[in-house]
């Protein structure tokens, strides 16, 4: 029971990810899966251009590494990565939400 204790009094300063890694290792991973499918989302809503396949890969590959970073802050210091990306993603589909409706409005009228 001490041991326990012990171990929620120095979980107690870490960010919630890495507490929650602690209890359970598979949530660094669901993690970081969350945050590559966001990163896509995100890309791809925003910045994404037609490109061939390969440079696409590419691309995708980069992407995936560089939300190894962006997992590292979120599980390291707490940053609220996740969040971000989801509020970004959100923003993002709202505007082409509403450069679509723009268009077809413009193309009846």
């Amino acid at each position: 029971m001490d041991n326990q204790q012990l171990q929620e009094a120095d979980l107690e300063g870490y960010s919630w990810l890495m507490q929650a890694t602690a209890e359970n290792p598979w949530y660094g991973l669901l993690a970081y899966i969350a945050i590559v499918i966001l990163a896509i989302l995100v890309f791809n809503l925003g910045f994404a251009r037609e490109l061939p396949i390969l440079k696409k890969v590419v691309v995708y590959i980069m992407l995936i590494i560089g939300c190894f970073v962006l997992w590292l802050m979120e599980f390291a210091f707490g940053a609220p990565i996740i969040v971000v990306l989801i509020i970004s993603a959100l923003i993002l589909a709202i505007y082409r939400y509403r450069l679509y409706r723009h268009r077809e409005e413009k193309k009846e009228g």
